[in-house]
Parts: structure tokens; sequence; C-alpha cells
């Protein structure tokens, strides 16, 4: 956590959620050129009690237009589970996860979709994924609200 508040990565910030060291929040700022630009999305980290031995449970908290991560902010990436479904190893750390979340939502995986109608549109609808996708972000993550 103190190399998080450090040395963030760029675009993304984490803090504590009231003092509570396995309840932590994070913000990730939409990428430059990707539909999510200059939108602010909000996630929930649960830490396990086993962490780093078990990865800690993350999901969006805003609402987000993206083959994978699903309504309820579940998020479809490898590093997020153990294995051998999962590819989780005890040296990652949440802001190597915050990261490769990062980076999922520049580059969605359209092959492992929790969204399985997104994931169609994107492959095949480029042009309409992208404006959902801007849409969304602009009712939901946009700075305006706050």
């Amino acid at each position: 956590l103190s190399l998080l508040t450090t040395e963030p990565p760029p675009g993304i910030t984490c803090w504590q959620n009231e003092n509570q060291l396995d309840d932590l929040r994070a913000q990730i700022l939409g990428g430059a050129d990707t539909p999510y630009e200059k939108g602010i999305f909000n996630l929930e980290i649960l830490v396990p009690e086993r962490y780093p031995f078990e990865p800690p449970k993350i999901r969006f908290l805003t609402p987000i237009y993206h083959p994978n991560i699903d309504s309820a902010g579940r998020i479809c990436l490898d590093v997020l589970k153990l294995p051998p479904k999962g590819a989780w190893r005890p040296s990652l750390n949440i802001s190597t996860l915050l990261t490769s979340i990062q980076l999922l939502m520049a580059e969605p995986n359209p092959d492992d979709p929790l969204m399985a109608d997104i994931s169609s549109e994107y492959k095949y609808n480029k042009q309409l994924f992208l404006l959902n996708a801007r849409e969304w972000t602009e009712k939901h993550a946009s700075q305006q609200k706050r």
C-alpha cells in the first residue's frame, strides 16, 4: 500500500477505505485514445487473509461497457484467479494488478468474455462498441458529477 501511495502507476490511485487494511479503493483513469478516455473508474479491492498467497478480489464500482467486465463489476482477468485456471502468483502485487486492469481496459480480450453480447459487438461492429463504451463513460464515469 505504501508503494502505491509513494509511486503509483500512471493514471492509478489507491487508498484504504475507512482505515481497514483489507478494504481498499482505487481509481483508474480511462486511457487516452480509448473509449474510456477522461473517465474516472472506481474499484473495490478486498484483500484476503491469505494474501499474497491468494489474489485480492477486485471489482469495478463504476459501471463500464466492456467485454471482460460484467454488470456487477466483476473482471475476467487471469491474474485475478488462482492456478490452474488463473495466473496469480504471490510475486504479483496490487499495483501490478491495477496496471493489468488498466491495460485490459485499453485492450479488451473478446475471446474470453464475461459479456458475450458486448464481445461480439467488439469483434463484429467495433464502431458501435466504441460509441456505446464512450456513452457509458460519459454517463457513469465523467468528472462533471463530482
